[in-house]
């Protein structure tokens, strides 16, 4: 990040009204009708794959969640992945490398949590193609999924080894809405 100041802390040490009012500025109060808000709908962030930056001055500027969604496949089965996003960072400070800072963060998390024993899961999100592909993010896999709502095709990007294993059609949705109750 350009600010060498900057922290990052964990999401669920910040106020959860601070993270919604950085979020209503940067997506606009109407976020919750994106499809994006369909998918990962009554679903908690992953506390150890979420995060947010505060400046040198202590103010939140930026955060990145992850969430636990599924892809359903034909025949009704949940195939867990994570939801990567929203990432936001605040108008004023966007191009100072918050977002890129965040995201190898969460990264390097998820690297932890494999190194860890637990089963890495494939990345999904809804973004630019561009920005988000200098992590491995592309829409190659994600042809056939579809959403609980309007999306533009190109910009439905995973990553992760996992990806070989998902079915290639499916809709996206949260984690135990279909087929499983227990998770």
């Amino acid at each position: 990040m350009a600010d060498d100041t900057a922290t990052l802390i964990p999401l669920s040490a910040v106020d959860p009204a601070m993270v919604e009012a950085l979020l209503d500025r940067v997506f606009g109060e109407d976020r919750h009708a994106r499809t994006a808000y369909r998918i990962r709908a009554g679903m908690s962030h992953l506390d150890a794959l979420s995060f947010a930056a505060l400046d040198a001055d202590d103010m939140l500027v930026a955060t990145i969640q992850c969430f636990p969604v599924a892809l359903i496949d034909r025949e009704g089965r949940p195939v867990p992945l994570v939801m990567v996003g929203p990432v936001a960072v605040v108008p004023e400070r966007q191009g100072e490398g918050f977002g890129l800072g965040l995201m190898a963060a969460m990264l390097e998390a998820e690297k932890r949590m494999a190194a860890d024993g637990a089963a890495p899961l494939a990345q999904v999100l809804i973004g630019d193609a561009e920005y988000y592909g200098r992590w491995g993010f592309s829409a190659a896999a994600t042809g056939g999924w579809r959403c609980p709502g309007p999306y533009e095709a190109e910009r439905l990007l995973a990553r992760g080894d996992a990806l070989s294993a998902m079915p290639a059609e499916g809709m996206l949705g949260p984690w135990g809405s279909v087929g499983n109750d227990k998770a």
